[in-house]
């Protein structure tokens, strides 16, 4: 019984030494594994002392830091032209409308001369009026012509040609025929005039029109473009890699004011942006 137990002792003493080794040389290989790739990391310094890996990674980040600020200057620069595009956009837009309502005062003036040549036609089924055929009747129809002819230059239904042909006596303005029979023609000259003005309004309006689209459109382009150019910048700026002179210093200030100049630009960019954005 003696022997049984004292070589069960033996053996319990040998396993755990045998498992006590086995653990502390995995234990062993661990820390040799965590530890090794700091003893034997590449070092990037060359012969001089000078660490190659920082100064690719200064010079990337300085690489990065221009292109951020060189997004920066062009987002302000097409912000100014967006804030001048949106003035002219403006400009264009105050023309159209002033020229639609140049059109519609047109139509108006037009459909009151058809008004008013319609009732004065209506007055040709009438018996044209006896009156003397002397001299002095003659001369008093041409003077009635004249006077209603410089009436309606001056209503702008007559352009200075027409004024100019009726004054003398030309290209069918008969200073013989009855007021009545004048004062017809006269009316039916207005309203072919208005109609002509009217047309032509018309016109002018949708060319004011298209160049309002046009310029409206360039400003928006201009915005949107603006917009995605701070856009990239500011991305940009978000993947700078840190800085080795954080620590103080003089390039750590140079560092700090240059990030600070891209944020003022940013932000400026930002501004100019909204404020076109609104206009």
């Amino acid at each position: 019984m003696n022997d049984l137990l004292y070589n069960f002792l033996i053996e319990v003493a040998t396993s755990t030494t045998f498992w006590l080794a086995v653990v502390g040389l995995a234990l062993a290989a661990g820390i040799w594994i965590v530890v090794r790739p700091r003893e034997h990391a590449p070092d990037h310094r060359d012969a001089t002392g000078y660490d190659v890996a920082a100064a690719d990674a200064q010079g990337r980040r300085e690489r990065l830091a221009a292109r951020a600020a060189e997004l920066h200057r062009y987002a302000e620069e097409v912000a100014v032209a967006a804030e001048r595009s949106t003035v002219t956009a403006q400009r264009h837009r105050d023309e159209w409308l002033a020229a639609q309502e140049a059109a519609e005062a047109a139509w108006r003036r037009y459909e009151a001369a058809d008004a008013a040549a319609s009732r004065i036609g209506a007055a040709a089924l009438l018996p044209e009026p006896r009156t003397p055929r002397t001299p002095a009747e003659y001369a008093e129809r041409e003077r009635f012509l004249h006077r209603a002819a410089m009436a309606a230059a001056t209503r702008h239904e007559l352009s200075v040609l027409q004024l100019s042909d009726a004054l003398a006596n030309r290209n069918g303005w008969d200073p013989r025929r009855h007021p009545a029979e004048q004062e017809i023609v006269l009316r039916r000259v207005a309203r072919d005039t208005l109609l002509a003005a009217h047309r032509a309004a018309e016109e002018r309006e949708q060319a004011a029109w298209r160049d309002a689209e046009v310029a409206a459109a360039a400003a928006r382009s201009l915005r949107e473009e603006a917009f995605a150019a701070a856009s990239r910048a500011e991305q940009l700026h978000r993947w700078l890699p840190p800085t080795a002179g954080k620590r103080g210093g003089p390039a750590g200030s140079g560092n700090a004011r240059q990030q600070a100049s891209g944020e003022i630009r940013q932000r400026r960019a930002a501004r100019r942006w909204r404020a076109a954005r609104a206009g």
